[in-house]
């Protein structure tokens, strides 16, 4: 799999900005700069939940709701709130109101059923972040590559511990089966770490939940007598989970993760996670909101080089890898609070690495 370069990502954000300015100079009053009627206009999006990760809240919305807007369309924007039924329900609700575009985040693969009815009433669908079966379009950040720099975070923090990753006890904390992208994280992951010598010691059900991933790598821990050297982990959240076992049994060893959530890029700065990686959220909703403004236009969009598992037409956009010194970075972007980040024990190590 090809990825876009950050270069072709700031391009994506420029070709944005002429777009939202073009269609913002158009005569609507939500209808957009070809004169469509107010439903035409609306812009529907389906958050997942609050639970897997805060970006669906904090900035997700904002940012899609920010560009939506900007470019004269009207949004309407609900969360699912972890449950497939109230996913179909919005969907519903929001289909009888009229959608010009659909925006989904899969949760649990409620968004296929939502994608094949929009497609019905000619109604074009951008998977977004999570790809969906039946989508028009795939925007995310490059999910293999990901999986790829949360390998070698792992690979690095061996070297630091003077550890051989032929020999090392390494647990494997994947995500949700039902989720395609928790699968090109682990592709990617396991690139890097197999191809190093790497094997896994132990390998859990994989889920979204932080709690359920304590309770699961405790119980691998347990099975391994104690011993770990490393633990791959596919999110921040879930690496949470892990870290409080760890803590428990007085263990710190190399632990992945993504995202850049306050607590991970906490657990980064204090020691106890390696890295996490960044996925500038500003950037895919960008992509994301270039795109739709594009269909709702009634434009065809440029095909993209890539296509996701289910052959849809890809959009990529490259993450990044935060280690104690780059979370000046997150929070410089405007993602993350210094006041929220700087806390308890985590406020020595904001001072030490400039994080004011």
């Amino acid at each position: 799999m090809r990825t876009t370069s950050l270069v072709s990502a700031v391009a994506v954000a420029g070709a944005s900005a002429l777009l939202l300015a073009a269609c913002s100079s158009g005569d609507s009053g939500g209808g957009g700069s070809d004169g469509g009627d107010a439903v035409d206009a609306r812009a529907c999006v389906i958050l997942p939940d609050a639970a897997s990760s805060p970006r669906w809240e904090n900035f997700d919305r904002k940012y899609l709701e920010e560009g939506l807007s900007e470019a004269g369309f009207e949004t309407d924007i609900q969360n699912a709130q972890g449950d497939t039924s109230m996913y179909a329900t919005i969907a519903d609700q929001q289909l009888s109101k009229g959608c010009g575009v659909m925006i989904l985040v899969d949760y649990n693969g409620a968004g296929a059923a939502v994608a094949e009815q929009a497609s019905a009433e000619g109604i074009p669908v951008i998977a977004y972040d999570r790809s969906i079966e039946g989508a028009d379009y795939y925007v995310s950040f490059d999910n293999v590559e990901v999986g790829r720099l949360e390998g070698q975070s792992i690979l690095d923090g061996l070297a630091d511990a003077g550890k051989d990753p032929a020999e090392a006890i390494v647990v494997y904390m994947g995500g949700d089966p039902s989720d395609n992208n928790a699968a090109m994280f682990k592709e990617g992951a396991v690139e890097v770490m197999e191809a190093a010598g790497i094997t896994p010691a132990a390998e859990p059900p994989g889920v979204w939940d932080g709690d359920k991933s304590a309770t699961n790598f405790e119980q691998a821990l347990t099975s391994l007598d104690g011993k770990v050297d490393a633990v791959w982990v596919a999110n921040d959240t879930n690496a949470a989970g892990v870290i409080t076992i760890l803590d428990k049994n007085n263990l710190v060893v190399p632990v992945s993760g993504q995202d850049a959530s306050i607590a991970g890029l906490q657990n980064v700065l204090l020691g106890k996670q390696t890295a996490t990686v960044y996925k500038p959220v500003a950037l895919e909703a960008e992509a994301a909101v270039e795109l739709a403004v594009q269909l709702l236009n009634g434009e065809t969009p440029p095909e993209p080089d890539l296509v996701d598992p289910y052959g849809t037409p890809y959009i990529a956009v490259t993450p990044e890898l935060v280690g104690p010194e780059e979370v000046i970075n997150v929070v410089e972007a405007g993602d993350a609070d210094p006041a929220e980040l700087c806390q308890g024990e985590v406020e020595a190590k904001c001072a030490e690495y400039g994080i004011e």
